[in-house]
């Protein structure tokens, strides 16, 4: 039994240890605010819910099946990172764009909220690209490829460990991004201005570092490839 925790244990904080850093729900708050100048604090809530539910759904499947979705379609990894390099720098480019916060007029003028899209909006861009990224989805397929058990770890304790660490994981997104106001409190409105533009920078700047890492393993696999049939005709 205590063989068995101590597993469970180990598997939970494998997957947070993996997961937390590259998600970075503190780290991701500025940016979250950045996206949602324009919400009320009641919309502001909703969406962080939305995408704290929105994430588990997609690092979850993506530790389970991930690495089986891409074999299906002959999609590796280089070009899940070029195509999410673009969409995160795209989106960041939107950030540092919105010039304009907004007007004392529409801060006062209360307004119905659209369920429909505000859930769009939680999905595109503030969970994906923006908390979870090509960089995530990757360490989450890598993550559930590399846990493997036997019996009734396999089938038992590795799913739930996954689920209680993503849970986990999820929530701490949706506290960061609930309060994500009260954390830059201190900074005041034109700190919290500068701030939340240079967030939105070094975003566009990962989003880059990602695209250029896919292309650069593209450009690797086709040098290698095109090397090995010029070897072979000679």
């Amino acid at each position: 039994m205590a063989d068995t925790l101590i597993f469970f244990a180990s598997k939970v904080l494998f997957v947070i240890a993996a997961l937390f850093p590259i998600l970075n729900p503190p780290g991701h708050a500025p940016l979250f605010l950045s996206l949602t100048v324009h919400n009320t604090p009641e919309e502001r809530a909703i969406l962080a819910r939305k995408v704290g539910i929105y994430s588990f759904m997609l690092l979850l499947p993506s530790m389970f099946i991930g690495s089986y979705v891409l074999r299906i379609f002959d999609i590796t990894l280089p070009f899940v990172q070029v195509g999410g390099g673009i969409l995160v720098a795209i989106a960041a480019w939107e950030m540092l764009a919105d010039k304009h916060g907004p007007s004392p007029e529409e801060q006062a003028e209360p307004h119905q909220l659209d369920q429909n899209a505000l859930s769009q909006r939680a999905f595109y861009p503030i969970t994906f690209p923006i908390t979870v990224g090509p960089g995530s989805i990757t360490v989450a397929i890598t993550v559930g490829a590399s846990m493997q058990g036997k019996g009734l770890e396999s089938f038992t304790l590795l799913p739930l460990a996954s689920f209680v660490a993503v849970s986990l994981i999820a929530y701490s997104l949706y506290w960061s991004y609930r309060y994500a106001d009260r954390l830059l409190r201190l900074l005041g409105p034109n700190g919290t201005m500068v701030f939340l533009r240079l967030s939105a920078f070094i975003l566009m700047c990962l989003g880059v570092q990602i695209f250029w890492e896919g292309l650069t393993q593209l450009i690797l696999q086709f040098t290698s490839a095109h090397f090995d049939i010029v070897v072979r005709m000679k």
